[in-house]
């Protein structure tokens, strides 16, 4: 019987272990996926620790995958042996309940997680539903076609939903793994871009990226030298740090969205500043298959690339330790097949 190599969480809080598992058969709706590259995300650690309800383990993580179809189950049309895809966090819906009828695919009440609800891509087959496959375009590398399956989607996705117009001034809070990420797609929509972060140091990254203008958030108070430009349109807050939002939201425009994306523990809001100027607060879900393969196109032709560090699956523990760590630049990679 033939062999794949994966990487697995054996339990709860376990180590990770390369194992040899029978390379599996694609089921019904679904099909085999030759994994070539797999982002490390710093979801990952929700499979990880244990984090979300109804894990089984042993699991293999990974929802950032980069690939090749080799194998179609039963009933499948549409996709065939040879086509690159990509499979990100959405990892299929049913398309039958509610929440699908509506097209809010995705709330699926039975939608899954690749990764968690079955088996990743940190190994060297994934079997995904249809529904969660996204094409991949022939140009582009796997590896970097990876973790725009998840960060680059959630950015990419998110601004394109923002009401924003071209012209108008949008910036990005954080210049970390969706930062770096989210002023490459604010520029080349056309947006005036702003970029915030902490230290001056950073300034340099954010205008090669695409900022026209950089706010140091260490020196400068953000929500005022945004006002000085008119206030913004749209602030797509991709840091973690809840105080860090909560300082930004006086720089937004009328009419304006804090559109949050990454994943604080807590923020405070001004209702005054949202009842006077009709400001909001929003979060953004990542997207589906077809966010993701307009994602990956769109990054294709305008030209935005993660910047990443790459390890084989032999070193996982080395690269999910290296992406746990806040210091990958930006993005970690495991390069499989």
């Amino acid at each position: 019987m033939a062999t794949m190599r994966v990487a697995q969480v054996p339990r709860p809080k376990g180590p990770f272990e390369i194992v040899e598992r029978p390379i599996p058969a694609p089921t019904a709706g679904t099909v085999r996926i030759k994994v070539q590259a797999c982002g490390i995300c710093h979801s990952d650690s929700l499979t990880k620790e244990g984090g979300f309800p109804g894990l089984e383990y042993p699991r293999v993580p990974g929802h950032e995958v980069a690939g090749v179809i080799d194998a179609v189950g039963p009933g499948v049309a549409g996709w065939q042996p040879g086509q690159r895809v990509g499979v990100g966090w959405n990892g299929g819906y049913c398309g039958y309940c509610d929440h699908c009828r509506r097209g809010d695919f995705f709330a699926c009440v039975r939608g899954q997680v690749t990764g968690m609800s079955y088996d990743g891509g940190y190994g060297e087959y994934l079997i995904a539903p249809t529904s969660a496959v996204a094409l991949m375009p022939a140009e582009l590398p796997p590896v970097e076609a990876a973790p725009l399956m998840c960060a680059g989607l959630t950015t990419f996705n998110a601004l394109r939903n923002s009401g924003a117009r071209p012209g108008d001034v949008v910036a990005v809070l954080g210049l970390g793994g969706l930062g770096h990420l989210g002023i490459q797609y604010a520029a080349k929509m056309g947006f005036h871009t702003v970029g915030i972060a902490r230290g001056k140091d950073k300034e340099p990254l954010a205008r090669k990226l695409g900022a026209a203008v950089y706010i140091d958030s260490q020196s400068q108070d953000p929500a005022a030298e945004l006002l000085k430009l008119g206030g913004a349109k749209v602030i797509l807050a991709t840091a973690t740090s809840g105080e860090a939002m909560s300082a930004v939201q006086g720089g937004l425009a009328v009419n304006g969205t804090l559109l949050i994306v990454g994943a604080a523990e807590s923020m405070q809001v001004s209702p005054l500043s949202l009842l006077m100027g009709c400001r909001s607060v929003k979060g953004w879900y990542s997207g589906t298959s077809i966010d993701s393969q307009d994602t990956l196109a769109f990054s294709m032709r305008a030209g935005v690339r993660p910047m990443i560090e790459t390890y084989p699956l032999e070193r996982v523990a080395e690269g999910y330790d290296r992406m746990m760590s806040g210091k990958a630049r930006f993005r970690v990679v495991l390069t499989i097949g």
